[in-house]
C-alpha cells in the first residue's frame, strides 16, 4: 500500500486510540472503585446504552472482516456464519437475558452458585469463562495483525507481531484503568463508527451495480472462478460427510454459542432492572440485525468487485476483503478516494478489534477474580492466624482483577501470534463451540431443572470444557494439514474442525448423568428462592 494510505490510516487508529484513552482516563478519575463499578459500571447504563454497548461488544472482527471473507472466498457456505449469529440473539432474548440479568450479581459463576455448593461450582464455571474468552481474543489479535500487515503491503511480520502486542497493551489499560464504564463507553463509540462504515460501503456496493442484487451475485459468482457453485451450498462444506457434519457442528456452536459468551452474559449486570436488560437486547438485535445483512452484501460485494482470487492472494484465510473492497470502492489504488476510504474502513475496523478484547478481557479477569481467586480463598482456615500472627494481607477483588487482565493479555498475545493465518471467523466458531459446550448447558440446568444438583453442574461444565478443547487439539485446525497451527506435525485425530456436534451434547449429557447419579439431594428450597428471583426479579441486585 502507499504511504498515503498509511499515513492516513494511522492518523486515523492514532485518533481513536486518543480518544479511547481520554474516556479511560477521565472514568478513571471518577470512579468509586467498588466491585460494583469495576465489574458493572454502578448498573447505571440505559438500555439504549447498554444494547449499542452490547452490539459494540458482539460485532467483532470476525463480523467485519472474517465473515465478509469467508463469503468473498466461499459464497454460500460463508453466509452461515452470518445467519448463525443472528439467529443466536432469538436464545438470548427468549431464554437467558432477563433470567441471568436477575439471578446473578457480576459473572455466569453467580448465576449457577445460587443454588448449588459455591465454592467447586464458581472455579468450574471460571475456568470455562477463561477458556472462552482466551479463545475469543486471539480471533481479535489475528485480525489485527492480518490488517497492519495490509496497510503495510503485507511484507513485515514484524509488524504484525509488534500490533499483536500493541493491542494486547491497549486491552491491559482499558480494562485495568476504566473497568467497565470506560468499556462500555468505547463500545458505543465503536458500535457507531462500524455501523456508519458498515452503511456507507454497502451502498457503495449497491450503486456500483446500479442496486440490482441480481447483478451482484451473477458478478460475484463469474469473478469467483466457481461460476454458479458460488451461490449455491457445498463449496466449503458439501464436499463429503466429514464436511457437511462440520457444517452442521458449526451451526450448533454459532446459534447456542452467544448465550454462553461471559462478555455478553456480563453487559446484562450493567442496567438497573432486568426489564432494562430484555429492552436492551431488543436494541442489540435490531443493530446486529442490520449489520449481519450488510456484511452480506460486503462478502458478495468483495468477491465481484475483487475478484476472489485476489482476495486469497491477499491474505489466505480472506480477512482483507472489506479494506481491499473498500479501496476499489473509493477509486482503485493511488486515488485520492480509494485512499481515504481505505484508512476509514481499516481505521474502523482496528477500533472494532480494540472494542472487543476491551469487553472480553474485562468479562475473563472478572471471572479470575470474582470467582477463581475469591473461592480459593475461602477454604476453610485460610484466614486464620499462625503462630498467634495475623494473617497476611491480601489483595483486593478489584485489584486482583487488573493483574489479572494483565496475565490474560499476555496469554492472548503469544496465542494471537501462534494463530495468525487462521481466519479470525473461523477461531471465533471454536469459541462458540466452547461456549455451547461448558457454559449454556450448566446455565440452562440451573435455572429451569428443580432437581439439578452440584455433581452435575461440575460433570456439566468440565463435560463439556474438556472434550470440546481436546477435539480442537486433535483437529485439523492443530495439525495434519498446511492451514493448521503446526503445519509440519501430524497428530489430527479428530475430523471435524469444529467440535460442537460432539462436546455440545457431552455437556448437557454429562450434566444429566451426574445429576441422577449424585448422592446430595437437590436443595429445593434454594431452587425455589432461584426461581423466584429469576422471574420476579425480587431480591435481584
Amino acid at each position: 500500500m502507499s504511504g498515503d494510505h498509511q499515513a492516513l490510516a494511522l492518523v486515523l487508529f492514532s485518533a481513536f486510540v486518543a480518544v479511547t484513552l481520554g474516556i479511560t482516563t477521565w472514568v478513571g478519575r471518577n470512579r468509586r472503585g467498588s466491585a460494583e463499578e469495576f465489574y458493572a459500571g454502578g448498573r447505571l447504563f440505559s438500555p439504549m446504552e447498554n444494547g449499542f454497548a452490547i452490539a459494540g461488544d458482539y460485532m467483532s472482527a470476525a463480523s467485519f472482516l472474517g465473515i465478509s471473507g469467508l463469503i468473498a472466498l466461499f459464497g454460500y457456505d460463508g453466509m452461515l456464519y452470518s445467519v448463525g449469529f443472528l439467529v443466536a440473539w432469538l436464545v438470548v432474548l427468549f431464554l437467558v437475558a432477563e433470567l441471568v440479568r436477575n439471578c446473578g450479581r457480576f459473572t455466569l459463576a453467580d448465576v449457577v452458585a445460587s443454588r448449588m455448593s459455591a465454592r467447586k461450582v464458581r472455579i468450574a464455571s471460571g475456568t470455562s469463562s477463561v477458556t472462552v474468552s482466551v479463545l475469543y481474543l486471539v480471533a481479535q489479535m489475528v485480525g489485527a495483525g492480518s490488517l497492519v500487515a495490509l496497510l503495510l503491503g503485507g511484507s513485515s511480520e514484524a509488524a504484525r507481531s509488534w500490533t499483536v502486542v500493541g493491542v494486547g497493551a491497549l486491552m491491559v489499560i482499558y480494562v485495568s484503568m476504566g473497568g467497565m464504564r470506560a468499556t462500555t463507553w468505547i463500545q458505543i463509540v465503536k458500535a457507531v463508527l462500524l455501523m456508519a462504515g458498515a452503511i456507507a460501503m454497502t451502498v457503495l456496493v449497491l450503486v456500483r451495480f446500479g442496486g440490482d442484487v441480481g447483478h451482484l451475485l451473477t458478478s460475484a459468482a463469474e469473478r469467483s472462478g466457481h461460476g454458479s457453485d458460488f451461490l449455491a451450498p457445498g463449496l466449503r462444506y458439501g464436499g463429503d460427510w466429514t464436511s457437511r457434519l462440520d457444517f452442521i457442528s458449526l451451526g450448533l456452536a454459532l446459534v447456542l454459542g452467544t448465550a454462553g459468551l461471559p462478555h455478553i452474559l456480563s453487559r446484562f449486570y450493567t442496567v438497573p432492572t432486568a426489564r432494562a436488560a430484555r429492552r436492551s437486547v431488543v436494541w442489540s438485535i435490531g443493530l446486529i440485525g442490520s449489520f449481519y445483512l450488510m456484511t452480506i452484501v460486503l462478502g458478495f460485494g468483495a468477491a465481484a468487485v475483487v475478484g476472489t482470487d485476489e482476495v486469497r492472494e491477499s491474505n489466505a484465510a480472506g480477512n482483507t476483503a472489506v479494506p481491499l473492497l473498500a479501496l476499489d470502492l473509493g477509486g482503485g489504488a493511488g486515488s485520492t478516494g480509494g485512499t481515504v476510504l481505505f484508512a476509514v474502513v481499516a481505521a474502523i475496523a482496528f477500533a472494532t478489534i480494540l472494542a472487543v478484547v476491551a469487553g472480553i478481557t474485562l468479562a475473563s479477569s472478572a471471572s479470575v477474580a470474582h470467582d477463581l481467586v475469591a473461592s480459593l480463598r475461602r477454604r476453610p482456615g485460610r484466614d486464620r492466624a499462625r503462630d498467634g500472627r495475623p494473617p497476611r494481607r491480601r489483595l483486593g477483588e478489584v485489584a486482583v482483577a487488573r493483574l489479572a487482565a494483565v496475565g490474560i493479555g499476555a496469554v492472548a498475545i503469544g496465542l494471537g501470534l501462534l494463530a495468525r493465518d487462521l481466519n479470525v471467523a473461523f477461531l471465533v466458531g471454536l469459541a462458540f463451540a466452547v461456549a455451547a459446550s461448558a457454559n449454556l448447558p450448566v446455565l440452562l440446568y440451573s435455572l429451569f431443572w428443580r432437581g439439578f444438583t452440584t455433581r452435575g453442574a461440575l460433570w456439566s461444565v468440565y463435560g463439556g470444557l474438556v472434550p470440546a478443547v481436546l477435539l480442537v487439539v486433535l483437529s485439523p485446525v492443530v495439525s495434519g494439514s498446511e492451514q493448521a497451527l503446526f503445519p509440519g506435525v501430524d497428530f489430527q485425530v479428530f475430523p471435524l474442525e469444529n467440535p460442537g456436534l460432539v462436546s455440545i451434547p457431552l455437556g448437557f449429557l454429562a450434566g444429566w448423568i451426574g445429576t441422577v447419579t449424585s448422592p446430595e439431594p437437590p436443595d429445593d428450597a434454594r431452587h425455589a428462592e432461584t426461581e423466584v428471583r429469576a422471574l420476579t426479579g425480587a431480591g435481584a441486585v
